[in-house]
């Protein structure tokens, strides 16, 4: 069983690992406008804040578990956007990208709890 604080930290991982894929979104909104107008501009400034405190806690992350960890947290990001592109694109989900997506998590579960185990032995 995993003791409470690694969870809030897991939490906090994952918390910021969807602040990173929210920049995708700024990201292909921006594409959707003019070249240096007000909206692509300012797509870009929210990019910008949401890398930057992104990459504050992601340095705070990673004091508290193994870069190995959270590096194999990181593959999640593609779960995120695939629901940001339904949410905000209308984008479909195919089979295939469940699929994709269980595999992510599956992978994602199997090397946590294989890193949980060498932990505690």
């Amino acid at each position: 069983m995993m003791d409470k604080s690694k969870l809030k930290v897991l939490f906090a991982l994952h918390l910021m690992l969807m602040i990173y894929s929210m920049s995708g979104i700024c990201s292909k909104m921006a594409s959707q406008q003019h070249f240096l107008s007000f909206k692509f501009c300012l797509f870009y400034a929210i990019i910008i804040f949401l890398l930057g405190f992104y990459a504050i806690g992601w340095q705070q992350i990673i004091k508290r578990l193994p870069l190995t960890t959270a590096f194999a947290n990181k593959a999640v990001t593609v779960v995120w956007g695939i629901i940001w592109g339904a949410v905000f694109f209308h984008e479909s989900i195919t089979v295939g990208k469940v699929i994709g997506a269980a595999l992510v998590i599956v992978g994602v579960v199997i090397y946590a709890r294989a890193d949980e185990g060498e932990v505690n032995e």
